[in-house]
């Protein structure tokens, strides 16, 4: 057999989507992906299970069957990443790893980017003045949740950081230089535009 044949059936033989998870950079060594025996343990203290159609077990199981479309299904984005999953599983899986590769690929194949476009308003303020704020969407639960304390709290924050003896929140121009170079050389502004294009493309 040559060189090239066995790279052509290299290449035809690809990962199914757990070595593809497993394979991700942002999954732990440790992740027992391959170890689950499907006990349900995750989704019995799971709080996004409890409180939505997400199944925390179901996500692992269709990981492990090799179903793709679990990278469409917009159940992957009810997650809170509280990793209580994490601490209960007897094989050492992590259901919010899983679902953090499985959004990134959801993101890289466009499907994604419509369930974080709410945070562009965060994504603006950081490449603006390097650090975050509540995305615009989210305040109005806020004000109900806080009352007239958050209109308060938006209003005098850097009066209230001053009296808890705070430095201010906004960064010196040379952190902010050094900030703005580091999200460059990440690709945090490339991705931000690749949002933005698919939310004017609609």
């Amino acid at each position: 057999m040559t060189k090239l044949n066995r790279r052509e059936m290299a290449e035809k033989t690809e990962k199914d989507l757990a070595h593809k998870v497993l394979d991700d950079i942002k999954a732990p060594k440790d992740l027992g992906l391959l170890r689950c025996v499907q006990c349900g343990l995750c989704t019995s203290v799971c709080p996004a299970s409890r409180h939505s159609e997400y199944d925390a077990r179901e996500i692992i199981k269709r990981v492990l069957d090799n179903d793709e479309t679990i990278i469409e299904d917009e159940v992957i984005w009810n997650c809170f990443y509280c990793y209580t999953c994490h601490s209960v599983c007897p094989v050492g899986n992590s259901v919010c790893h899983v679902n953090q590769i499985l959004r990134e690929m959801a993101i890289q194949k466009d499907v994604g980017k419509k369930q974080i476009e709410s945070f562009m308003s965060f994504a603006d303020s950081y490449l603006e003045e390097g650090l975050g704020v509540i995305p615009q969407e989210y305040q109005g639960q806020l004000k109900i949740d806080y009352g007239k304390h958050w209109e308060n709290l938006q209003e005098n924050l850097q009066e209230v950081r001053e009296d808890l003896g705070l430095d201010s929140m906004y960064l010196l121009p040379e952190a902010k230089e050094t900030v703005d170079k580091t999200l460059e050389a990440i690709g945090f502004k490339k991705r931000v535009q690749e949002i933005k294009d698919v939310r004017n493309r609609k």
